[in-house]
C-alpha cells in the first residue's frame, strides 16, 4: 500500500536556524509548535521523514554521534513520531554525493523503503535546494520563511504550523488521497 508523506528539512524548519552549524545538544532548540504540527500530520495518516544535509561532518566540525544526539532530542520533543531521519554527511569540497540536496537520493531511498506515493506527498524546507529534488520527483513543495518567497515553491508558510495547515487543507481537496 502506497503511503503519503511529509518530508521535512531540519535546520530552520524543525529547529532554530543559528546561522552556523547546530550540533551541540545545548544549542539545539526545537521551534515552538513543531511537536504539535508533527502530531497533526501523524493523526492524518502522513509519514514524517526528515531529509537533511549535514556537511559539518565532512568538514570535521562535528561527529555523527553529536548529530545523532541532536536527533534524539528532536525525537523526544516530537513524541518519537518521526518515522525516519535521512542525512547526508558529505560536502562537495570534501566528498561528492548524490544524496546531498539538491540531489534526490535521500528522497528516493525513503520512497522505496516506505512505499511513498509522490503525488500525495509534500516537502517543507527553508531553502531552494530543499525543494528542487522534491519537484523533480513530483512531490508538492512548501517554502518555510518569514521573509521572501523561495524559488518555485508551490506554497509558502511562515513556519511548520502554518505549513501543516496548508497541507491538510490541500489534502482535503485532493481527489486521490
Amino acid at each position: 500500500m502506497a503511503h503519503k508523506c511529509v518530508f521535512l528539512d531540519r535546520d530552520g524548519v524543525l529547529n532554530r536556524e543559528r546561522g552556523e552549524y547546530t550540533f551541540l545538544p545545548q544549542d539545539f532548540e526545537v521551534i515552538k509548535g513543531v511537536p504539535t504540527a508533527i502530531d497533526e500530520l501523524k493523526k492524518n495518516g502522513f509519514l514524517v521523514i526528515i531529509i537533511t544535509n549535514q556537511a559539518g561532518i565532512a568538514k570535521g566540525i562535528y561527529t555523527r554521534e553529536q548529530m545523532k544526539q541532536c536527533h534524539e532530542l528532536l525525537q523526544e520533543a516530537c513524541h518519537h513520531a518521526i518515522d525516519a531521519i535521512y542525512y547526508c554527511p558529505y560536502h562537495p569540497t570534501y566528498s561528492a554525493s548524490l544524496a546531498r540536496k539538491p540531489d534526490s537520493l535521500m528522497f528516493e531511498k525513503a520512497m522505496a523503503r516506505f512505499d511513498i506515493k509522490p503525488e500525495t506527498s509534500w516537502m517543507a524546507g527553508d531553502k531552494e535546494r530543499d525543494l528542487i529534488p522534491a519537484r523533480k520527483l513530483g512531490i508538492k513543495t512548501i517554502g518555510i520563511t518569514e521573509s521572501q518567497a523561495i524559488g518555485e515553491a508551490d506554497f509558502m508558510a511562515k513556519n511548520l504550523t502554518e505549513a501543516v495547515a496548508i497541507i491538510l487543507e490541500q489534502h482535503k481537496k485532493a481527489p486521490n488521497k
